[in-house]
């Protein structure tokens, strides 16, 4: 789809065919593709298909707003869930009427959340189509009158106009999804740059990236919903004298803090982590989890085994969690913990020991066997089994299902049977 053919979809005539479209959805392409072109020409034709497939599969992120927002397939993907989105526009604006700059807004889902928090939003992207999606969204959802959006390049924004700034770099290359905040468009120093002139600066990253790619002044949340990690979202606050007299963090020319990386294990913080704050939140809820320096002991596995949410274990508030389950670890340097009371918590999946065992497919497959088990979910951390072979291998038969935890126990590859009754 390009520009020329979405802004004819945003025409009567076009939107027509989109709502032709929409109700095509699902059906074999050719047979749609052939019942529109009766109708419209195929340039148009393929903009209204294309659109439509888009909305049905953003109402996982947008819900029903999903129905009236405009999208681009490399958008929607890097798009920010609505309810994190929401998430972190209240906790932004505070019930302000903020000025807020969006120096890469996409097809403007954060850009949409923070308007609706009462905040004033200038954008800018540099794809022409994305700056026409992103314009059209906010008019669609009737917020126009808060939202400007340009076409201008990250590095031309002023920071220092305005009471926040907010930036979400692309995170994909002409050779897919990069992992390397370098590699982010605009790179990672840019972004630093308009950090270091900005009073207040919300950015959102990969929930991996590197501890020593973090401002030393910043506050790095994780956010999960519903138990799967969606970002990094670091917080910069500062006076406007610190604004115009530093830069974000100890930065060296290829944007990593002076610090040094180091993710730690579970038990053991990594070198950079002490340098800023962080927190963990949980999504629907919130529940929020923040750094308080304690460490988890080791000890042997007892009762229950809970498994951390990944927003903890990315913020290395393995401890914090260990500490709330009344836990230990049963290795200083994988994120498992256990204990002997069936405590529940957000933070955590539990579930009921059964059987510890040192790793043997002979010794799992026969116990598996004695216990009639058919249906296995496998987890693991801290092992190199592959799960996908060790399934075909194990040659189930029963009618009962469980879960298995490979690790390691103090460095010796385990597994960890699990009763299949809910825990207590």
């Amino acid at each position: 789809m390009d520009l020329e053919a979405f802004r004819e979809l945003l025409t009567p005539r076009g939107l027509r065919a989109l709502g032709e479209a929409e109700e095509l959805v699902g059906a074999d392409p050719v047979v749609a593709a052939t019942k529109l072109r009766r109708t419209y020409d195929a340039a148009l034709t393929s903009a209204a298909l294309t659109q439509a497939g888009l909305r049905d599969r953003a109402r996982a992120k947008f819900g029903a707003n999903a129905a009236r927002m405009y999208f681009t397939p490399h958008g929607l993907e890097q798009a920010t869930r609505a309810e994190v989105a929401e998430h972190r526009a209240r906790r932004l604006a505070s019930g302000t009427g903020l000025r807020v700059v969006d120096a890469c807004c996409g097809i403007g889902g954060d850009l949409v959340a923070l308007a609706r928090a009462g905040c004033t939003v200038d954008a800018v992207d540099t794809d022409p189509l994305t700056v026409a999606v992103a314009t059209a969204n906010a008019e669609a959802l009737g917020l126009a009158d808060r939202v400007t959006v340009t076409l201008a390049d990250a590095a031309s924004v002023t920071p220092e106009a305005y009471d926040v700034l907010f930036a979400d770099p692309a995170r994909r290359t002409s050779r897919g999804r990069t992992f390397d905040p370098l590699a982010y468009s605009p790179p990672w120093p840019v972004v630093l740059d308009l950090v270091s002139r900005s009073r207040r600066a919300c950015l959102k990253a990969a929930p991996g990236i590197p501890y020593e790619f973090i401002p030393d002044d910043a506050e790095a949340e994780w956010v999960s919903y519903r138990g799967e990690v969606k970002e990094a979202t670091l917080w910069v606050s500062r006076s406007a004298d610190a604004a115009e007299r530093t830069g974000a963090g100890r930065t060296d020319a290829s944007g990593a803090g002076s610090s040094g990386a180091g993710a730690g294990g579970a038990g053991e913080g990594g070198a950079g982590e002490e340098r800023i704050g962080r927190r963990a939140t949980l999504l629907p809820g919130p529940h929020t989890l923040a750094a308080t320096g304690v460490r988890a002991s080791t000890g042997p596995v007892g009762r229950y085994v809970y498994e951390p949410d990944g927003a903890a274990i990315r913020a290395h508030l393995v401890g914090e969690v260990a500490e709330l389950v009344h836990g230990r670890l049963p290795d200083p340097m994988i994120a498992y913990i256990s204990g002997d009371e069936p405590i529940d918590t957000p933070w955590a999946a539990r579930y009921a020991v059964d059987e510890v065992l040192p790793f043997s497919l002979k010794r799992l497959r026969t116990a598996l066997r004695d216990r009639q088990i058919g249906n296995v979910t496998i987890k693991k951390r801290g092992s190199a089994v592959d799960i996908e072979r060790l399934r075909r291998d194990l040659r189930l038969s029963g009618d009962k299902s469980t879960v298995i935890i490979l690790t390691r126990i103090m460095d010796r590859p385990s597994v960890i049977i699990c009763d299949p009754t809910p825990p207590a």
